[in-house]
């Protein structure tokens, strides 16, 4: 027989399916086949779970934006407008040398420096060309004593004015007797709002009466004068 080299019996003496090198380090799962099987499957199961978390989230989002998509319907916005109080005025114009007027509601302070207010008038009014054509216009805050100028510029008369007592203001726009408060402005821009306009205006003149304003309020009118404080 012959005798091993030295190359051979070292060969010999290495256990079998050992490789040269580093020994295998399972517990940190960088080599060895366990633990790059557990490194993998905890992976997996976060990445897993990260995306069924998003998805909820995604979800409930759009659950949420869905809901708030949902246009409410024409009597919940009117029973949500029952339950703003506002004061009354009728806004007021010359259309040519006939004067024109109509109740509004929807009239608010812009700034008091410049004084600057707005009204929102409906396309279909009546009243409504005039004040697009004029160059100013008038807002009277209605007083407790002018409960009928209300039905008479709520209403569809030809000619309104016969009925009440006005006056030119210092601007021509006609301004009604017995009032709150009147005011006479300058249009400086007409703003297109769904089925309304909304003018923007600037006061050129300004005047105030001791009489309370008329308030309205859920379908009915109050004394202004009359009402109870909270505290």
């Amino acid at each position: 027989m012959t005798a091993p080299t030295p190359a051979a019996a070292r060969a010999r003496a290495r256990p079998t399916g050992a490789t040269t090198g580093a020994p295998t380090r399972t517990a940190t799962g960088t080599t060895g086949t366990t633990g790059t099987t557990i490194t993998t499957a905890t992976t997996t199961a976060t990445a897993t779970t990260a995306t069924t978390a998003t998805t909820a989230r995604t979800r409930t989002r759009s659950t949420a934006m869905t809901a708030l998509a949902a246009t409410p319907g024409i009597d919940v916005m009117k029973q949500v407008n029952r339950q703003f109080v506002t004061g009354v005025t009728v806004v007021t114009a010359m259309d040519g040398e006939t004067p024109r007027g109509l109740a509004v509601n929807a009239f608010s302070s812009i700034s008091l420096d410049p004084a600057t207010v707005m009204v929102c008038v409906q396309r279909t009014s009546s009243t409504h060309d005039c004040l697009f054509r004029a160059g100013h216009l008038a807002i009277n805050i209605l007083s407790t004593g002018q409960l009928d100028v209300v039905g008479v510029f709520a209403g569809k008369s030809a000619d309104k004015f016969r009925q009440v007592d006005w006056e030119s203001g210092p601007f021509g726009s006609p301004l009604l007797t017995g009032s709150s408060a009147r005011v006479e402005a300058e249009i400086r821009e007409r703003l297109q709002a769904s089925t309304h306009t909304i003018f923007i205006c600037r006061v050129v003149h300004a005047d105030v009466a001791e009489w309370p304003p008329m308030v309205y309020g859920a379908g009915k009118f109050f004394d202004g004068g009359a009402l109870a404080p909270l505290g």
